[in-house]
């Protein structure tokens, strides 16, 4: 394994996966070994498009971006990210990517040359191993940013250029560690403290839900202020012993594509609280560059920890119910000083209980009159994680309102909701959360019971086999008569009738040939197979148990086809006539799809059609030229945004024959796939009809084709 590089100056990382591209499992791995290297990083996760990438590395002065892409199109998207960064005069910033075996060897040296700093292959992987390729990557970049000539700086700022504000932050960062404040940072700190912005301050304990309040503050405030701007800075801890940091915020941040919004994250570093040195620094520069609201959310504090209050005008501080004991509230500084409390993920069990003495301490801790009603508390519930949560928007309604109280701020919005209630109703209830439990539970009592009812069955028959080989021999005993019914006793009534079923089962399956019944159609199937000897080898080989407690166990825990609890197949047979080979496509345009469907079914009679679909689709979007879109349109699977492109696709076969059937991988999107299909399949037999009658079908007859195909 490699030593660990040894960064010389503060490092910063982007990372994410690329659009359409759910594989994040490595890029989650390279950015934990980046952040152990000593390295801030900026974590997107996965799904990102070139424009969320580069508007995060240019707003986070990132020293470079880090991208896994295993789903096709990277040609293209890495190029994009080239080209993007120049058009912003951020080409300093480096890019590095992988994707496996997927990216190939031509591809590689071919993005290289066009700008890409690495792009790492399983080869690279095997020859310098995960830490070595990540020294690489760390040591191309490892240089003070701050040192780079930034033309008329103060100026850029003002004109709320986003790289300028963002270099402006990182001078800042440097100065608050013992550098320069030079003449240009000078001017825009000095246009900082001129101006009145309001600020407002979201802190609370680790895994509250602050980042995902603070985007629904942020999406509110955009929505509500048309005409304002607004800028974030988020403060995360820096690792003590390495020196790096997952500044993970930016990833709850859905808001952020607005045009009119701003967001920094700092690290900690060093400092030993929940601020960074520079935080105040940071306020004042989004102050200059024409912001007209800041949000300040801290890293997660601990019960004596308040230092944001010092640095906003409004603070709020975020917990959920999950605080331990009521007296564990006396000892939550922030809760004396906070102007609002939230009190998030309120769907968790007990937050009706915690919204109660969460308010009762506020009002000890503020001295309020015990008349003043418990809703006209600032204490509030909310989900963040919930779409337009009720109680997130009165939340929203009163910090604003606060907001107005204690600054200049004027700007005023229609109320997003009329009382404080919180919908607490879920997809899955509290007290079936452990439904999955449940599940397991049952069947272990299941097959519990059935080793159970199999031991008593073999007791029984041992029992009852021995009194008769006496009664043969002429002896009789009372005493084994009465174990004998005994043992009976404890046997279910079920567990024999399984086994008299099973008798005649296996009576059928001596004969030529077995009936069974599909959908109130009687199916009668061979029961075997004549080889090239003449030998007739049956298509189900029954079990030979000579005991009955060891036949009911196979049949409680194994069984029959067709039969429960067996899961290989749901009939007794398999049909005959067909064979069940999955013929699978998935490319480029549903003509070529379609194409592909015809080759491979032309020699059978039933149609398999098993469907791929490409990752725009199956993320539920639309193709589009843009080069981070165009470049997967097609790629993977096939392209499918439109009811005539799935006509195209299953065109020339017939979705209604017993002898066809459809699959389909597909994700987010089913409902409205489904939908496509099931529309298109109505248009088909429409279409015959009007191929069989030559007219269109009358209202009725256009009922009974839409009835019978569905």
């Amino acid at each position: 394994m490699s030593d660990r590089y040894q960064p010389r100056h503060k490092i910063r990382f982007v990372t994410a996966a690329s659009l359409f591209d759910g594989h994040d499992a490595a890029i989650n791995i390279m950015r934990r070994i980046i952040q152990a290297t000593g390295a801030e990083v900026v974590h997107l996760g996965h799904n990102r498009s070139v424009r969320e990438i580069v508007d995060a590395a240019i707003q986070e002065d990132a020293h470079g971006i880090a991208i896994s892409s295993y789903q096709g199109g990277h040609v293209r998207f890495f190029k994009y990210v080239v080209d993007m960064l120049r058009e912003q005069n951020c080409g300093h910033i480096k890019v590095f990517g992988g994707g496996g075996g997927v990216i190939v060897r031509q591809e590689i040296e071919e993005l290289q040359a066009y700008g890409v700093a690495r792009i790492f292959s399983p080869q690279d992987g095997t020859r310098l191993g995960l830490q070595g390729m990540i020294n690489e990557m760390v040591e191309a970049v490892d240089r003070d940013l701050c040192a780079m000539d930034f033309p008329a700086l103060a100026e850029a700022v003002f004109n709320g250029t986003p790289a300028a504000v963002a270099r402006a932050i990182s001078l800042a960062e440097r100065a608050s560690e013992g550098g320069q404040i030079g003449e240009e940072l000078a001017r825009v700190l000095a246009r900082g403290a001129e101006r009145a912005v309001p600020v407002i301050g979201i802190t609370g304990t680790g895994g509250a839900g602050k980042s995902s309040l603070t985007d629904e503050v942020l999406r509110r405030f955009l929505r509500a202020y048309p005409e304002l701007r607004i800028g974030v800075v988020s403060v995360d801890p820096t690792k003590r012993r390495t020196g790096g940091a997952l500044l993970g915020d930016r990833i709850r941040m859905n808001s952020l594509s607005n045009s009119r919004s701003f967001m920094r994250s700092l690290a900690t570093r060093g400092s030993g609280k929940e601020l960074a040195p520079s935080t105040k620094d940071a306020l004042a520069i989004l102050k200059a560059a024409g912001n007209d609201l800041l949000i300040l959310e801290t890293s997660g504090i601990g019960q004596g920890e308040s230092g944001v209050v010092d640095l906003v005008d409004v603070s709020v501080y975020a917990m959920t119910s999950e605080y331990g004991a009521a007296s564990q509230l006396e000892k939550i500084d922030m809760i004396d000083y906070a102007d609002i409390v939230v009190l998030n993920k309120f769907e968790k069990a007990g937050s009706q209980d915690a919204l109660r003495d969460v308010r009762k301490q506020y009002r000890r801790a503020h001295e309020i009159s015990w008349d003043v009603p418990d809703d006209a508390l600032p204490v509030y519930g909310t989900i963040a994680s919930r779409f337009d949560c009720n109680g997130t928007n009165w939340f929203f309604d009163r910090l604003m309102e606060k907001v107005r109280e204690r600054t200049g701020f004027t700007a005023a919005h229609e109320a997003l909701a009329s009382g404080p209630q919180v919908q607490t109703s879920e997809l899955i209830p509290g007290e079936r959360r452990n439904y999955l439990a449940e599940i397991s539970r049952t069947v272990r009592r299941y097959k519990e019971r059935a080793r159970n009812q199999a031991e008593r069955l073999s007791r029984h028959t041992r029992l009852e086999a021995t009194r008769a080989e006496l009664e043969e021999k002429g002896h009789t005993s009372p005493e084994l008569g009465s174990l004998v019914e005994e043992s009976r006793k404890g046997i279910d009534a079920g567990v024999l009738a399984a086994v008299d079923e099973y008798h005649r089962l296996a009576g059928l399956y001596a004969g030529s040939s077995f009936d069974f019944s599909v959908r109130g159609r009687t199916v009668t199937q061979e029961t075997a197979t004549e080889s090239l000897s003449g030998t007739m080898i049956p298509k189900v080989a029954l079990p030979d148990f000579s005991d009955a407690g060891d036949l009911y166990r196979f049949l409680a825990l194994e069984n029959l086809p067709g039969y429960f609890p067996y899961t290989a197949g749901v009939f007794p047979f398999r049909r005959t006539g067909e064979d069940p080979a999955r013929m699978f496509a998935g490319e480029g345009p549903p003509a070529r799809t379609n194409a592909r469907f015809r080759f491979l079914s032309r020699d059978s009679e039933a149609k398999r059609l098993s469907t791929a679909f490409d990752s725009v689709t199956l993320y539920g979007e639309d193709p589009d030229e843009r080069p981070d879109i165009y470049g997967k349109v097609g790629e993977s699977g096939v392209s499918i945004c439109t009811l005539d492109d799935m006509k195209i696709l299953y065109g020339g076969f017939d979705l209604c024959s017993p002898m066809t059937s459809v699959s389909m991988t597909i994700n987010g999107p089913a409902p409205m796939i489904l939908a496509m299909y099931l529309n298109t399949a109505i248009s088909f037999e429409t279409d015959r009809f009007r191929a069989e009658h030559g007219r269109e079908p009358d209202e009725t007859e256009a009922a009974e084709l839409h009835s019978r195909t569905l």
